[in-house]
């Protein structure tokens, strides 16, 4: 059946997380500095990706949580692996910069206005399909007007499902009216993106950026994708 509509995760497909690192770890830094903890660069990075990976492989046998109680749970677990004397109020400045910083940095890709603008013009269904908080989404669908070429988007808060699991998909079918086999989702994430929609009965597209990895993968086995490309003006072909 040929394809009526695109599904897209944001972050790592519409928007890039090329900046996240360099942005959230000054922030960190001086978050635990603020507690009192003396731990040079490296112990710090080293400590929050211990945190990541363990409350991240936790949260992926549920099938649906607020991003903002995992991440609360992976500062925890941060500052308790850092032995820091852990002070509430002192981690909520951090996280309302870490929010705004955040973001800001998150930078649309080149070449996404000019392909979702083509893809409309094709007369195709669009949508975003997102694992994360509406405080977020919306925000970032206005800054860029991406309401301009998308038919709708849908958070996993609004959902109340995470990608991979299947609620989550079919509440994204529902909205749409499409059929699952009519649709291509694209997504930087195989355990999320390309296993979630591949479950459902859609086809795949997995986008790489050079030199970046994914977040929150736990090592899970995936499935191929239908297609890999690097760039999202590739897909005005491949429809």
């Amino acid at each position: 059946m040929a394809i009526a509509g695109l599904f897209f995760d944001l972050g790592g497909t519409l928007f890039s997380y090329r900046n996240v690192a360099r942005t959230n770890i000054p922030i960190l830094i001086e978050s635990v500095r603020e507690m009192g903890v003396v731990a040079d660069t490296d112990a710090i990075k080293k400590a929050y990706k211990v945190a990541t990976k363990e409350v991240s492989h936790r949260y992926a046998e549920k099938s649906y949580y607020r991003h903002h109680d995992m991440f609360h749970e992976m500062y925890l677990r941060f500052y308790e692996i850092l032995e820091a004397d852990y002070d509430p109020d002192v981690h909520q400045r951090y996280h309302e910069i870490q929010q705004a910083a955040l973001f800001a940095c998150l930078e649309i890709k080149p070449d996404c206005i000019e392909t979702l603008a083509a893809l409309k013009a094709q007369g195709l269904y669009l949508s975003i399909v997102s694992n994360i908080d509406d405080d977020m989404l919306e925000p970032l669908v206005a800054r860029e007007q991406l309401d301009r070429y998308l038919d709708h988007w849908t958070s996993s808060e609004a959902a109340q499902s995470c990608k991979p699991d299947r609620r989550f998909f079919d509440v994204a079918l529902e909205k749409s009216g499409l059929e699952a086999n009519q649709v291509l989702f694209v997504g930087d994430s195989p355990e999320h993106d390309i296993v979630g929609a591949n479950n459902a009965g859609m086809r795949t597209v997995l986008i790489t950026e050079h030199g970046l990895e994914p977040p929150l993968q736990t090592g899970k086995k995936a499935v191929d994708p239908d297609h890999t490309i690097q760039a999202l003006a590739e897909l005005i072909d491949l429809v």
